[in-house]
């Protein structure tokens, strides 16, 4: 790794109150601009002191000694930088210094901190993590080994390799190499982030270098089902029993906004009697283990009273007979096309159409749908906000009529 700048200097450094006598000698090393000082542990008399040469005038045995001293510090820092140019190792003067100190830090490598990272959450899994955490980690450490042997062909990098260059161009190599959207990239760097964050707390990087690289997410339209889309859904009658379930689970979600997760595991005991005397539902939600309390609709009761004798809800203790995610969404596909609805319909559709036509339409105020929704921040509830037109025009007409 070639630097722009080296240099090195020995110089006396002068105390605030100083009024005589000898002066502790520093040496000062730049690299690029940066530098740092230390003490060389001697000291020399301002008058003595060659400035141009860094050395002390004089040809007496301890001038010599001196002189000879500061020219195996001086060979020491140059051995160093040489070392580190051989190894392709980052060089700052901090380095440098540290090396010389004796107080280098080991090399670590990205793939090996991460590898390391998974296990210690493997082993938390149903504890401090859901299951789908660990699985986005190894999907990441994946990514992050193949473009490391993509860019650097090489099997793991020092992290001193990390830096701005390193991450604006892991962004182009997930959108262009893989294919990957812009919003699921800034979700995969954001999980890579995390572990560049540990190497940053605990002080084997100077910088974080995600700090000048922006991950903004680009807004993207939350499609949910209209009132009649959701209308139809309802009315349909099914032959098939499995497509009639799928149905009822799905629409159980578009009346409370449970995620598939958390429609899967709840249970009995989550349904509480609430402060109005109605029933509630009062969860954490598996994502951001934040709470949600929902006062359940008259829709959400009556799916629950269908189904409160199900086999595979009493042989598992579920409240509902939920299926896989994958076969939810594959009967999910059949039941769109059944109701003539020409969207792509998925199980987290639900929760964008409680946010949507089930609350915000029908006027119940932001605050209340985003604590129903589990949400630690506003500013994701309002993503849903932007599109519900049929609200915005209620609205505007009654300022119309006001206005008459």
């Amino acid at each position: 790794m070639l630097t722009k700048n080296f240099s090195l200097l020995f110089y006396l450094k002068k105390r605030s109150n100083y009024s005589g006598g000898k002066l502790p000698i520093y040496i000062r090393i730049t690299i690029d601009g940066r530098r740092v000082e230390l003490t060389a542990q001697r000291d020399c008399e301002p008058e003595k002191w060659n400035i141009d040469a860094g050395r002390k005038n004089g040809t007496k045995e301890d001038v010599r000694a001196l002189n000879a001293y500061l020219d195996t510090l001086q060979a020491k820092v140059y051995e160093i930088h040489r070392r580190l140019v051989e190894a392709d190792e980052e060089i700052t003067a901090e380095i440098i210094r540290n090396h010389l100190n004796g107080t280098a830090a080991k090399s670590r490598f990205i793939i090996a901190l991460f590898l390391e990272h998974n296990d210690r959450v493997a082993g938390l899994v149903n504890k401090d993590y859901a299951p789908g955490t660990l699985s986005r980690y190894k999907t990441m450490l994946e990514h992050t080994r193949d473009f490391i042997r993509y860019k650097y062909k090489k099997d793991d990098l020092d992290i001193f390799k990390l830096n701005y260059d390193f991450i604006a161009d892991y962004e182009y190599w997930l959108k262009s190499v893989k294919n990957i959207s812009h919003n699921t990239a800034m979700k995969y760097l954001a999980t890579f982030k995390k572990i560049v964050i540990i190497c940053v707390k605990n002080g084997w990087l100077q910088r974080d270098p995600f700090h000048a690289f922006k991950m903004s997410k680009r807004e993207v339209d939350r499609t949910a089902l209209t009132a009649d889309e959701l209308a139809r859904v309802v009315k349909k009658k099914f032959d098939n029993e499995r497509l009639s379930q799928v149905r009822d689970i799905f629409l159980f979600c578009c009346y409370t906004g449970l995620a598939y997760i958390d429609v899967y595991k709840l249970r009995r005991s989550e349904v509480i009697i609430g402060i109005d005397g109605e029933e509630w539902l009062v969860i954490n939600r598996q994502k951001t283990d934040s709470p949600s309390r929902i006062p359940l609709l008259p829709q959400a009761l009556s799916i629950l009273k269908k189904y409160e004798t199900h086999p595979q809800c009493e042989r598992k203790g579920q409240l509902l007979p939920v299926l896989s995610n994958q076969k939810m969404n594959s009967y999910l596909k059949e039941i769109a096309v059944l109701c003539r609805i020409n969207k792509t319909i998925t199980f987290h559709l639900a929760r964008h159409t409680f946010a949507t036509t089930v609350t915000l339409t029908n006027g119940v105020p932001m605050e209340s749908v985003s604590k129903m929704l589990g949400h630690r921040n506003l500013k994701t509830t309002q993503q849903y906000a932007k599109i519900v037109d049929v609200k915005v025009s209620e609205d505007m007409k009654k300022l119309r009529e006001k206005l008459k």
